[in-house]
């Protein structure tokens, strides 16, 4: 296999909620892959003293908000109602669409590590009814020494219940051994894998967790080096055409459309009932004097 078509992408480390996090996407040089438009892995971290994270409620448009649970647990509240713990080995799924507020509260765990992501929505569904859903049981399967979680999407003739609307895939991956494995991928998916801890080589090329392992589409298998203890992440999808635009918690296609998402949250407007949550809603940055980047323009800089 041809390594050169690998392409590394640096995160960025950032605080939500009071749990640091790296953030691996978006960034300047990869803002999607496939529909995943933001993948921050969160944790591990311990608490010895204090609430652990606390996120208020807060609004999002135009995408689907996924969280996998590694450790620790989260009470999801919601302005649909919804009052959800999310625990170890399950998936947390909101759809947005044309407006939805939510709040993440830790629920006394000493210890939290997920991966959160958003999936874009299509262009044709951007603005579809909100929905939660709680998925406890993911399909599970092992191979070649690694035993992988079907997250979303196919995966070796396992399919995720999880419903989304793009053609994409997410897998955790963990071995308890070291392991060599080569992998079946989808040629009209681009890929990238996320080192969650231990070390992992990809197609031979180091793969550290601070790093984003990118893999354009075209490309039919990987190999994946695994040391013992180490777990990953895989995502993929079909490339997302035009992209998004991205500003605080609103996916959008233009400036106008994000400036009206905020007027309508300040105003307390279209994001449903309050979120029956005890912390504060988040307030959002102000816009007065910032030029946000069309997806056309972010895409030419990248």
């Amino acid at each position: 296999m041809d390594t050169k078509v690998l392409r590394h992408y640096p995160g960025r480390m950032a605080d939500v909620g009071g749990v640091p996090v790296l953030r691996a996407l978006p960034q300047r040089g990869r803002r999607m892959v496939g529909a995943w438009c933001f993948l921050d892995h969160a944790g591990p971290s311990h608490f010895e003293s204090g609430p652990g994270m606390q996120v208020g409620p807060h609004p999002h448009t135009c995408l689907q908000t996924f969280t996998w649970m590694i450790e620790g647990e989260i009470l999801h509240r919601d302005s649909l109602g919804s009052e959800q713990p999310i625990r170890p080995g399950q998936v947390n799924l909101m759809t947005a669409g044309k407006g939805i507020a939510h709040s993440e509260e830790s629920l006394g765990k000493p210890d939290f590590h997920a991966v959160q992501l958003w999936i874009a929505l299509p262009k044709d569904q951007r603005f579809m009814p909100p929905r939660f859903q709680h998925y406890p049981q993911l399909p599970r399967l092992q191979s070649q020494g690694v035993q992988m979680t079907v997250l979303a999407g196919a995966w070796m003739g396992e399919q995720a219940p999880t419903e989304v609307h793009s053609p994409l895939v997410a897998v955790d991956m963990e071995a308890a051994q070291a392991a060599s494995a080569t992998l079946d991928l989808r040629p009209d998916f681009e890929y990238a894998v996320l080192c969650l801890y231990g070390d992992l080589q990809v197609n031979g090329e180091l793969a550290p967790s601070n790093e984003l392992v990118y893999l354009p589409d075209g490309q039919t298998t990987v190999d994946l080096q695994c040391g013992a203890g180490s777990r990953c992440i895989l995502l993929g999808g079909t490339p997302y055409e035009g992209g998004v635009m991205i500003w605080w918690n609103f996916v959008g296609q233009s400036q106008e459309e994000i400036e009206g998402f905020l007027r309508d949250w300040h105003n307390g407007e279209g994001f449903g009932a309050p979120v029956a949550s005890p912390l504060p809603a988040l307030v959002a940055p102000s816009l007065e004097g910032v030029h946000l980047r069309s997806p056309g323009e972010a895409a030419a800089a990248d």
